[in-house]
């Protein structure tokens, strides 16, 4: 099977408003960064939940779902390092209408499932990079750490849609990847850390 860079399947950049406005304001992306972390899990057994039969799947998001775990624990710990109180945090728009894109029935809905999750996790890897070197150590050296293996999250997710469509997962990519590219260009409020540019204050 054929393997695309991470950041070829992203339909558009993080726009650099963002990145500014996350690396002043890192406190509170952090705390998200660890429910981003949560969710990566939960949606990783989801799956696992979803397609049983496919024990090759399975057996990939196992191992997915605990290495997520651990960064959701190395996150909390930067967290409590940092001196970062937890807070109650209203989700962000990207995941809710991401999905909303999905097909709801089979195969269609793996397909697309399975290409959300390698966008998102492409769009970890990308903003993890950005990131790295604007933030203090230890955080830097931690954020360095996580893009590399949110690329390797992106493959595992690339392959594995591939394998149940080869004929059609590239085609749906693009659109898929189309919409991603609307939602982190377009401002928001509320700074998340799949969020858009923050809006201008008059």
């Amino acid at each position: 099977m054929s393997v695309v860079p991470a950041a070829s399947i992203l339909a558009a950049a993080t726009p650099q408003a963002w990145v500014e406005e996350a690396s002043q304001r890192w406190p509170e992306l952090l705390i998200d960064h660890a429910n981003c972390e949560k969710k990566a899990a939960s949606t990783a057994l989801a799956l696992m939940f979803a397609y049983p039969e496919d024990r090759a799947l399975a057996l990939a998001l196992s191992r997915l779902a605990r290495e997520e775990l651990r960064h959701f624990e190395q996150v909390t710990r930067a967290l409590s390092a940092a001196g970062v109180p937890y807070t109650r945090q209203r989700p962000g728009r990207y995941a809710h209408e991401l999905r909303a894109a999905l097909r709801t029935a089979d195969p269609g809905r793996k397909l697309d499932l399975l290409l959300v999750g390698a966008l998102i996790e492409a769009r970890s890897a990308e903003r993890f990079a950005l990131l790295a070197p604007r933030l203090p150590a230890p955080l830097s050296r931690l954020y360095a750490d996580l893009g590399v293996a949110e690329a390797r999250h992106f493959e595992l997710y690339v392959r594995f849609a591939e394998a149940a469509a080869p004929e059609e997962w590239r085609e749906r990519l693009a659109r898929l990847a189309a919409r991603e590219a609307q939602l982190v260009r377009l401002p928001e409020r509320v700074l998340r850390f799949h969020s858009g540019p923050p809006e201008r204050r008059l």
